[in-house]
């Protein structure tokens, strides 16, 4: 088993992103242009994560044990961007949380502790996809663009 280890710099935190945050996908330049990416991860232990919702987001839910291990990219980010991302996030509101999880290099040669955002499963209706190990999904609709709320 790898070490956990990762040091950070004072004021600095380690976010797991496995969504539309990641490089490429809808918000990675909203919330994370000048964070300083550190690779590739993938949770310890299972996750259920999936597309779903009116705007087909993807979400994580907070029940490890159940899913698939969940890819994504880790950033160290500071306190100023990681209270850009609770805004994108909906943190505050309730059914949106950041929490703390365990995650490992895909080569599986460091492990660290890193926050990631999840939902409630009252978000998740309706489901677009099974369970899925890696979001590849591009039927995000940007909040600009909903016409209303659900």
């Amino acid at each position: 088993m790898a070490p956990l280890s990762h040091t950070l710099l004072p004021g600095h935190a380690n976010v797991f992103v496995f969504g539309t945050l990641k490089a490429g996908f809808a918000l990675h330049e909203r919330g994370l242009a000048a964070a300083t990416f550190d690779g590739c991860w993938r949770t310890i232990m299972p996750y259920p994560m999936l597309v779903a919702g009116p705007w087909y987001a993807p979400m994580m839910f907070d029940e490890p044990g159940v899913g698939q291990r969940v890819s994504g990219e880790l950033y160290e980010v500071d306190r100023r961007a990681l209270a850009v991302l609770d805004a994108l996030e909906s943190i505050g509101v309730p059914g949106n949380d950041r929490i703390f999880i365990e995650i490992e290099r895909l080569d599986g040669e460091e492990r660290c502790v890193a926050f990631v955002y999840v939902k409630s499963r009252a978000f998740a209706t309706p489901a677009h996809t099974g369970y899925l190990a890696d979001y590849q999904d591009r039927r995000f609709v940007l909040p600009e663009l909903r016409a209303c709320s659900p």
